[in-house]
This record gives structure tokens, C-alpha cells and sequence, in this order.
């Protein structure tokens, strides 16, 4: 299996398309960059000798001056800020890499003759606000990665995987993007599905399973409807399948692979994985490694309890009318728990009540707050101090019906709660004067 064209293979890039090709159709006067003396005349001469070769010349031209080729590049993106133009730059340069994967030697060659990395030219392009711009820097990024000869490492490798974080994150809250930003998104996931199909152990480690594995889960994302069309294209099964093996079978702590797992059952890969299995695959490692999940998730869920499975489904930000919710029993033996890791979960709980615009998911958060505060004694001080209480009684004026009962009764709960302390502190005053 050829990995090398997988960031177009698994990426549906109508919009993108359009997009790049009115980018080449609008050509450069590199001249008038070249009078207001923003590029040199050596930059100048060789892009407008190269944006008009043929294939086989542009090959030619490389061979003798892939250094030139490269500074001029680099060069044009540091000395000229115009949007239009630097996304023509930007698509010259995958066009190039698209043409032959071998030509991003000639970026890792330039860098190290300059003693900078292949990478740093190209990162902080991610910052800019035009989104093809953005897309396009990914694309070679990605490139660059599962091509070139050398890792990256050290301030590039957290700089580039804290920004995936963001986006990623920034995507699950926000699903109703634009169709071209769930391109770009799912562009970026290509990207980080590359970097997870050659990670080592710690990278496991330096996500939370909250945040990336309901995204990587096709049935569960925004842009789910492109993905579930490719999902059982032997490529991107084979990376999805790598990519969740990697995640239970390299994190270095018990306590992390045991949260990517309750993360998965969470997300209904279980049910994903079953359908898979019933397939018959060309790839032996995708049979493999189908076992291996079922094998291991089925393990988690045979030691999964209902704390477990609360948690993972708060963590989740999905929250739904699970049996959890309204046992009775878990309440009264789990209520303190939500204390746990400096209230982590009731802080969760909170922040769902203050910024979801799922009216389920606030419903049920609602509920909770109400049955935590039932259950521990010291509840209603701690969702107070959280500014839980302001929250649930903001939307007892909520436009859904099921929002306003939940939260009425959250703040009932409240309010009963001090009742039943103002009636023991009565009752135990009269015992004194009696």
C-alpha cells in the first residue's frame, strides 16, 4: 500500500479544487514585485522561468538548481505578504510536491544549509487567517512529513501538534462551519492521520482522549459525511485502524490507555469495528489489527464501571439520557467522585451548561448538577463556587421545553437542599432549649 498520495486519497477536495485552480489561473507580475525591490532580480528571474516549464523541464530545472528553487521559494513566502500571491506561491509548491513526492528533498537540503529545519518556513503560515492559505500550508506540511528523510522534532513538533490540538478542538465545538472549512478540516485530520501513522509512544500521552478520539471517530464528527464515504476504502480504514491501535497499544500509562479505550466505546467504535469484521480485506494488517481492538476494547468494557462510563461520556461533551443519569444507586455512591482531580468533572459538567447549544447535552448537564447537589451534603457550595447555580438558572428561560424542566428542578434541588439544613438546624436548636 502506497502511502504517499494518501493526503489527497483521503481528503474530498471539490471546493479546494476550485479554489486552487482560480489560484494558478491568477498569474503573478513578479516584475512589479521585482521594481519595488520587495523580491531580488536572481528570485524573480528563476520563478518566471519555472512557472512556465513543462513537466519534464520543470524536472530538469530541479535536478541543476533544486537550491534555487528552494531559496527562491522560501524567499518569495518571507518577502511578500499580498494573500493572493502567497497562496499562488503555496500552490506551486504542492503542485510541485504532488508532481514527485522525492522533491521535498530539496527543502530538508536548503534548510540544512542554512542550519534551520524544513518545517520552520512553513509553520507559521498556520497562523494566517485566509483558510486556503492555511489548507495549502498544511497539505505541504503533511507532505513534508511522511516524505522527507528527517523527523521533526524538539519546538516545531509541539508548535505543529499544539496547533492540530486547537483546530481540531476548535472544529468538535463549532460544527456548523462552513463547506469549505469542513474541507480544510478534514484536510488537517489527513495531516494528522500521516503523524499517527508514525508516532511513537508519548505522543499518545500528550493528547486528551477527550479531544481527539471523538474526532477521529468518523460516526461522531462534523464532517462525518465525507469521511463515512471513504471509511471503507482499504487506505484511510487502514490509517483509522493503525491510528486507534497506536492509541491503546503505544500510551505508556495503564491510566491513558484505559481512557482512549472508554473514549472509543463511547464513541460507538465497537459497533464500527463488528461491521469491519465482517469484511474481507486484501491487507492482512487491517485484519489484524481489527482483532487487536476488538480484543482490547472487548477487555475495557468487561472492567468498565458506571463511573467509568460516566466519565468518559462527560469528557466527551456528548452527554445523553444514559442509564447513569437517573440511577438512583450511582448517585448516592458516586456523587463525591465528581470531586475528584480538583472537581475536574463538575468543572466539565459547568462548562457544558455554559457554552453547548445542544439542548440535550444542557439538559442533562442541568439534571446532574441537581443530583450532585442531592446526593452531597457540601454540593451546593461547590456548584456555586463554580458559578454552576447562576448557570442552570440562566436556563430555566431556555427556548426548549426539556432545558426549562431540568433546570427548574436543578435549582429546586437547590433550594430543597436548604431547606432540609435550615430544618435540622431548627430542629436541633429546639432539642437545646428543650
Amino acid at each position: 500500500m502506497d502511502i504517499r498520495g494518501a493526503v489527497d486519497a483521503a481528503v474530498p477536495t471539490n471546493i479546494i479544487d476550485a479554489k486552487a485552480a482560480e489560484v494558478r489561473s491568477n498569474l503573478v507580475n513578479w516584475q512589479s514585485y521585482l521594481q519595488s525591490q520587495m523580491i531580488s532580480a536572481e528570485d524573480c528571474e528563476f520563478i518566471k522561468k519555472f512557472e512556465v516549464a513543462n513537466s519534464e523541464d520543470k524536472q530538469l530545472i530541479l535536478t541543476r538548481e533544486g537550491n534555487q528553487c528552494a531559496k527562491t521559494f522560501l524567499n518569495l513566502m518571507a518577502h511578500i505578504s499580498k494573500e493572493q500571491t502567497v497562496q499562488y506561491i503555496l500552490t506551486l509548491i504542492d503542485d510541485t510536491l504532488q508532481e514527485n513526492p522525492q522533491r521535498v528533498s530539496i527543502f530538508f537540503d536548503y534548510a540544512k544549509k542554512t542550519k534551520n529545519t524544513a518545517w520552520s518556513y512553513f509553520l507559521p503560515m498556520l497562523n494566517r487567517q485566509d483558510f486556503f492559505t492555511v489548507h495549502m500550508a498544511a497539505r505541504i506540511i503533511a507532505k513534508l512529513a511522511a516524505m522527507g528523510r528527517d523527523l521533526m522534532e524538539g519546538s516545531d513538533l509541539n508548535y505543529y501538534f499544539n496547533w492540530i490540538k486547537s483546530q481540531l478542538s476548535s472544529q468538535v465545538h463549532h460544527t456548523e462551519s462552513l463547506h469549505f472549512n469542513n474541507n480544510f478540516t478534514s484536510n488537517l485530520v489527513s495531516s494528522f492521520f500521516f503523524f499517527f501513522f508514525f508516532f511513537g509512544p508519548f505522543l499518545c500521552d500528550v493528547f486528551s482522549s477527550a479531544v481527539i478520539v471523538p474526532v477521529v471517530t468518523p460516526l461522531h464528527c462534523p464532517f462525518s459525511p465525507y469521511l463515512l464515504g471513504l471509511l471503507f476504502q482499504s487506505l484511510f480504514t487502514f490509517l483509522q485502524l493503525s491510528k486507534r491501535k497506536n492509541f491503546l497499544e503505544k500510551s505508556t500509562e495503564r491510566e491513558t490507555r484505559q481512557e482512549y479505550a472508554l473514549a472509543m466505546i463511547q464513541c460507538k467504535v465497537l459497533k464500527q469495528l463488528e461491521n469491519l469484521d465482517q469484511q474481507k480485506y486484501d491487507d492482512e494488517d487491517i485484519t489484524e489489527d481489527i482483532k487487536f481492538l476488538l480484543e482490547r476494547l472487548g477487555e475495557s468494557v468487561q472492567d468498565l464501571s458506571s463511573f467509568d462510563e460516566y466519565s468518559s461520556e462527560l469528557k466527551s461533551g456528548r452527554l445523553e439520557w444514559s442509564p447513569v443519569h437517573k440511577s438512583e444507586k450511582f448517585w448516592r455512591e458516586n456523587a463525591v467522585r465528581l470531586n475528584e482531580k480538583n472537581y475536574e468533572l463538575l468543572k466539565i459538567l459547568t462548562r457544558l451548561l455554559e457554552v453547548s447549544d445542544d439542548p440535550q447535552v444542557i439538559a442533562v448537564a442541568a439534571h446532574d448538577v441537581g443530583e450532585y447537589v442531592r446526593h452531597f451534603p457540601r454540593g451546593k457550595r461547590v456548584i456555586e463556587q463554580l458559578g454552576g447555580k447562576q448557570l442552570v438558572m440562566n436556563h430555566m428561560h431556555h427556548e426548549d421545553q426539556l432545558v426549562r424542566y431540568n433546570a427548574l428542578l436543578a435549582v429546586q434541588k437547590l433550594m430543597v437542599h436548604n431547606w432540609e439544613y435550615l430544618g435540622r438546624q431548627l430542629q436541633s436548636s429546639d432539642q437545646q432549649q428543650a
